[in-house]
């Protein structure tokens, strides 16, 4: 292959805007693979720090020991998150002037919620990303090859008898493009079809735990008051 035909030859001799696409989807799918390896870590982070937990958390021992021997940890996350903030505000409104069952209860299903939220929202950042990394990058290489190819042709009509070695150039390096779209953008498909199965696992998870433990300690607080 001559260095005119090849990849790097091909790109080089690209129009300035069939290059510019092809530098925008070259940043899409290195943005594309951070994404995935940054949301891949986080998930699995998340999963294993939810697994080690709820072995402790089902082993029958005492919540409040559970919950001091947590307690230093300043960024907690999964199902030790909705635990810790979840048992602070029981412990918090329990030990309030006034506050009878309902109102423990009430509040200890807020905070349930809004860690929920929180730990739903810190997960599925960045799946937004891909899945536009993912829809656009073909359209976007599709655009670069459409205006390569049209240069292409502009020029064959400029002379008078084409010839394959003439057309080949331009038609090659229009195609690059669309091959970089589908590049940048089959990864990031296929990352956010497997984390936005994993994260509605995780999703389901959090929301049973939640219930179990808002479950718990309302019949501790009913027993208590009876």
């Amino acid at each position: 292959m001559s260095e005119k035909m090849s990849i790097v030859g091909l790109i080089g001799q690209a129009s300035l805007l069939v290059q510019i696409v092809m530098a925008l989807l070259l940043l899409a799918s290195v943005l594309s693979w951070a994404l995935i390896l940054s949301k891949r870590a986080t998930i699995t982070k998340s999963a294993r720090a939810s697994d080690k937990f709820e072995d402790r958390f089902w082993s029958g021992g005492n919540l409040s020991d559970l919950h001091a021997s947590i307690a230093h940890n300043k960024q907690p996350i999964g199902l030790v998150a909705l635990f810790q903030h979840g048992y602070d505000a029981f412990l918090r409104t329990r030990e309030s002037k006034g506050a009878d069952v309902e109102d423990v209860i009430t509040s200890t299903h807020r905070a349930l919620r809004v860690s929920h939220a929180r730990e739903t929202e810190r997960l599925e950042s960045g799946l937004a990303m891909l899945a536009t990394i993912g829809s656009v990058s073909p359209y976007v290489g599709l655009f670069g090859t459409v205006w390569g190819i049209m240069n292409a042709f502009i020029a064959i009509g400029q002379v008078q008898q084409a010839t394959v070695a003439m057309v080949a150039p331009g038609i090659a390096e229009a195609l690059i493009a669309t091959a970089m779209g589908l590049f940048a953008a089959i990864p990031a498909v296929v990352a956010y079809n497997l984390f936005t199965n994993r994260l509605a696992q995780l999703d389901q998870r959090y929301r049973t735990f939640a219930d179990e433990f808002a479950g718990i300690l309302e019949r501790g607080l009913r027993h208590e008051s009876a």
